[in-house]
């Protein structure tokens, strides 16, 4: 992962910029989902260490690079700023989830089918569609 990010837990501060990649990211959010997730300690987010201003879109320290929700066991919402991509924050991402799980599941597109298999989700198409189910025994929980 990049070394000027952090990942740790999403605060209710965090809200908007959560939100806001999400959002970024072309992904469905429900804002009463994802404060509920950061209320109970399963929304996670990257930001800048330090506060110097970057070209990839944040304005210093608190900015969210990324974020992931989960909804129990399952990636609800995982996404990274576009300039960011590639550098490891979507993994680091994913493992802090898994460190607070037995188990994680996700459902995607088959365009990030690369980035869950690399991460050793076991994958399988979905029935009658373009999507597909990973899921990941984890040490954590």
């Amino acid at each position: 992962m990049a070394r000027d990010v952090t990942v740790r837990p999403a605060t209710p501060d965090d809200l908007s910029s959560v939100l806001g990649v999400l959002d970024a990211g072309a992904l469905e959010t429900d804002a009463d989902r994802v404060r509920a997730s950061i209320d109970c300690g399963d929304a996670f987010v990257a930001v800048r260490d330090g506060t110097a201003d970057s070209d990839d879109g944040s304005a210093g320290e608190g900015v969210a690079l990324g974020a992931l929700v989960l909804d129990g066991d399952e990636i609800a919402a995982v996404a990274v700023r576009r300039r960011r991509r590639g550098q490891g924050i979507g993994s680091a991402l994913v493992a802090a989830a898994a460190d607070r799980r037995d188990r994680l599941v996700a459902e995607f597109d088959g365009n990030v089918r690369p980035f869950y298999e690399g991460l050793e989700f076991e994958v399988m198409p979905v029935d009658g569609s373009e999507r597909f189910r990973g899921y990941l025994d984890c040490e954590g929980g």
